[in-house]
């Protein structure tokens, strides 16, 4: 299976080309729950074989959820007191991806078993700091 073209941006890892995609929308779990991360997918550009898919421990923007988030007062401004309204600001901070990142991960992925031009399941990892771990379903 291969990832779709559109949307996707090109790297080079070590003299190899590859693309990477971030889904642009939050997948519904990934809006409401806080055990959800941004997902990144990469296969290589020319010859396309297995999809390496990066769990990052970092959250989606689009992430909506309550559970993320805190709902403050808004104070009136007529003095009375009596709150009518709330706001809703997130309790976390939202650290981009960067193709420094990706780059890293990737390089990682291949010492640890991905081998993005062989044809075979999608080979999953999950961020850890700033190493990456195999997940356990693979």
């Amino acid at each position: 299976m291969s990832i779709p073209k559109k949307g996707t941006r090109k790297i080079i890892v070590d003299g190899e080309p590859f693309i990477w995609l971030i889904r642009r929308q939050a997948t519904n779990s990934q809006a409401d729950y806080p055990e959800e991360h941004l997902h990144v997918a990469v296969e290589h550009a020319t010859e396309p074989g297995s999809v390496l898919v990066i769990i990052t421990d970092r959250f989606h923007p689009q992430g909506y959820s309550l559970i993320n988030s805190e709902l403050v007062p808004i104070q009136p401004q007529d003095g009375s007191g009596e709150i009518r309204a709330w706001s809703i600001e997130r309790r976390y901070e939202i650290t981009a991806v960067t193709p420094k990142d990706v780059a890293s991960w990737i390089k990682q992925a291949m010492e640890i078993g991905w081998l993005p031009r062989k044809s075979g399941i999608t080979f999953e990892v999950n961020v850890i700091g700033s190493s990456i771990k195999k997940s356990i379903c693979n």
